[in-house]
């Protein structure tokens, strides 16, 4: 095999990796359809909504009870997070909920739901702030 070759070999493997990184399930997290995701948010009790976009996303419209913890700060910030609690995540798509899972698995939280398709497909009244 000439240089060339292997180097398109590690490209495309690499490629693979990431892709599949990206959007395989993440173990234990509940993929929530929007009326599923609607119920639990109205249960008040034990839990809590995190919307993991970045900030001007979040003026832009949200989850009435939500909080902004963007994804890019999460880890600085999940002391602010009860493992007491139910985690509802929330992003516009479902990538970046799924990726904040992946972190808050990470630091021992096992209660953890995101809104599968992301705030795009939500049904419920948003909030702007």
């Amino acid at each position: 095999m000439d240089f060339t070759t292997i180097l398109l070999i590690i490209a495309y493997a690499l490629t693979t990796w990431y892709l599949i990184s990206r959007f395989m399930p993440v173990k234990g997290l509940e993929n929530l359809r929007a009326e599923q995701f609607k119920e639990r948010v109205n249960q008040k009790s034990r839990v809590m909504l995190i919307d993991v976009r970045e900030p001007h996303e979040f003026k832009n419209g949200h989850i009435p009870t939500a909080v902004n913890i963007p994804l890019s700060q999460l880890n600085n910030r999940v002391k602010e997070i009860s493992p007491k609690n139910d985690i509802l995540l929330y992003c516009r798509s479902g990538l970046r909920s799924k990726q904040a899972a992946k972190i808050l698995k990470k630091h021992g939280f096992t209660q953890m739901a995101h809104l599968q398709g992301g705030l795009i497909t939500w049904q419920g009244p948003t909030k702007q702030k």
